[in-house]
């Protein structure tokens, strides 16, 4: 449903451009929509891909990410707990002003306040003091050394300080849509789409289009029928039943990598009685998710292999912790469980579940490649354990909110419910101290564990590693903490999906591992 639009005044009359001048625009089909134009309003892969396009963060990440300079060209530790930046000198906003210190002060006052946020940014700014040294040079002080300071600044965007006191209304109205970044904001027209326009005084590489549209797509035949018939230049999130059918098409080329996105169940790990398991009479019982032998027994009947077969269609890979191996910090002790269902039912027997018990599964219907069928199959998996199973698949605008605080009073509301989490920072200790951390909205941590798992080792391994600037000192800490959680059975890990765009025969596409669509990655040959 299209909501209310929105449109810059003057911009978009500016973007309107003859034929012959068509070939400057990419038309981008996208498989979810941003929930809003301002830049620290929700932490989610849609918007930060598209806010990428117009607010800039201080540090960069390329399409592996690794670091890169960004609006901050340079950085060095004055001492264990202080670092400072060099600001690039030259940069312009789209309103013409410079880029300078108090931008980046003003940020940091926003970006974790603002009101009714589902998600904010406060998780890379708390902790942290910034002090302007002169116009192109900041101090960032921290009360312990911060190891992650790099990754955690190239999470949210820089915005003027002109734009300290404006709301997210004038954000998506284009009001505030004051960047530094290649794009300048154009029309926002919610559930529909997004568009930008080059901004000519960029810092950087000029822009390669002169308008770039991301048009929001959900349904999969209906994405890539838009790319078949030229209705878009570009799709992401290439349906896993039409990926090897677009890979042989000669007009079409393909791109893919593998996602640092793990699919994943939580598991109620916070109430005595849980309020989508019963017993199979229908009478309330213990929360069975809190016997860790009924959480292994869960694991051990997810046949993942068949999962990342015939649901994921190959388009993926099973998952055993928050990140692919490949990534520094992860573990090479932990295998994706092994499918075994009689193993399974004996420690369902021991635990006194024998019988088993009745379940509803939850979970986003549209979020995720192949959300629901994955939540069918894994409800199918855990019939043949002796669950009687209900599967329920939401819409996913509402779903997070249920998950989240959905509960009484305000706690997550599920018993077992599917996810997906994807490392911002490019390495586990951030997934980590969002999803098994012990719970602590005052702390900042636990922030996305809805399953209210908490150890008290894990909470010590994770924040010895945040102020450890060791890497491989870290990296083990890291190492250390996601193997308890996973021998604890914190959450289910499913597996990590192929990232996979598609485009017209003369683009040349790169492929990104953190999921970002973004038309920089993107060129014509």
């Amino acid at each position: 449903m299209i909501g209310i639009r929105f449109k810059a005044l003057g911009i978009a009359a500016t973007l309107m451009m003859s034929v012959s001048a068509y070939a400057q625009d990419i038309r981008i089909g996208t498989s979810s929509e941003p929930s809003s134009m301002d830049p620290h309003y929700h932490n989610l892969t849609p918007n930060n891909q598209v806010m990428r396009h117009i607010f800039e963060p201080l540090i960069f990440m390329n399409a592996k990410q690794e670091i890169v300079p960004g609006l901050a060209e340079s950085w060095k530790l004055v001492d264990e707990t202080t670092w400072e930046f060099k600001l690039r000198a030259g940069v312009k906003f789209h309103d013409g002003s410079s880029f300078g210190a108090d931008d980046v002060l003003t940020t940091f006052e926003r970006a974790p306040a603002v009101p009714k946020s589902p998600s904010n940014f406060s998780s890379y700014i708390r902790g942290k003091t910034v002090e302007k040294v002169d116009d192109l040079t900041i101090r960032i002080k921290t009360a312990a050394p911060a190891p992650l300071m790099l990754s955690h600044l190239a999470q949210f965007g820089m915005i003027s300080r002109k734009g300290k006191d404006f709301t997210t209304e004038d954000y998506n109205s284009g009001k505030a849509a004051n960047g530094t970044g290649p794009y300048k904001f154009a029309e926002y027209v919610a559930g529909d789409r997004v568009v930008m326009g080059r901004h000519e005084a960029y810092w950087g590489d000029k822009p390669a289009w002169a308008k770039v549209t991301f048009k929001s797509i959900k349904s999969d035949p209906t994405r890539v029928a838009a790319l078949l018939s030229g209705d878009v230049d570009v799709i992401e999130t290439v349906p896993t039943a039409d990926a090897t059918r677009l890979k042989s098409d000669p007009k079409l080329t393909v791109a893919s990598a593998l996602s640092n996105r793990v699919i994943y169940f939580h598991l109620d790990r916070h109430r005595e009685t849980s309020p989508f398991i019963k017993g199979k009479d229908g009478a309330e019982i213990k929360n069975p998710l809190n016997d860790k032998r009924v959480r292994t027994a869960l694991s051990k009947a997810l046949n993942r292999t068949a999962i990342v077969e015939r649901v994921m269609e190959g388009e993926a890979q099973p998952a055993s912790q928050f990140l692919p191996e490949t990534y520094a910090g992860t573990s090479t002790k932990l295998k994706p469980t092994a499918f075994d269902l009689n193993g399974a039912k004996a420690l369902m027997a021991e635990a006194g579940y024998a019988n088993g018990f009745k379940i509803t599964l939850h979970g986003p219907n549209g979020r995720y490649t192949n959300d629901a069928k994955i939540l069918e199959a894994a409800g199918q998996m855990w019939a043949r354990l002796g669950l009687d199973v209900s599967v329920e698949a939401v819409p996913a605008a509402n779903f997070f909110t249920r998950a989240s605080t959905g509960g009484a009073n305000g706690t997550p509301e599920f018993s077992l419910f599917l996810v997906g989490w994807s490392a911002g920072t490019g390495e586990p200790s951030d997934s980590a101290k969002a999803l098994v951390m012990t719970f602590d909205a005052k702390a900042g941590t636990g922030g996305a564990n809805r399953g209210r798992f908490s150890n008290p080792k894990v909470d010590e391994l994770l924040t010895n590693a945040a102020k450890t600037v060791d890497d491989a000192k870290r990296n083990t800490l890291t190492a250390e903490a996601t193997e308890i959680a996973m021998d604890e059975v914190a959450i289910i890990p499913i597996h990590f999906p192929l990232n996979t765009w598609a485009a017209k025969k003369d683009f040349v596409l790169t492929a990104r591992s953190d999921e970002y669509t973004l038309a920089m990655s993107f060129s014509k040959k």
